[in-house]
């Protein structure tokens, strides 16, 4: 599965690098990062993160393969 996370602001390189399976791409005021997502504990594992580092979530969706 693949995955897309939109995340409001621009994120740092170095918060980038607290995700290293995924790419991110800055655009609009956001951050979208994406990839793959191995099964429902590694997103909920991404989501995590996101909430321990302070990012504010405003969109996920699974991408099509």
């Amino acid at each position: 599965m693949r995955y897309e996370i939109r995340v409001e602001g621009h994120l740092s390189e170095a918060l980038a690098k607290a995700f290293p399976e995924l790419s991110h791409v800055v655009m609009s005021g956001q951050t979208v990062l994406f990839g793959p997502v191995v099964d429902q504990a590694h997103l909920y594992g991404l989501l995590a993160r996101c909430q321990s580092l302070g990012l504010r979530v405003l969109e996920m969706r699974q991408l099509p393969e």
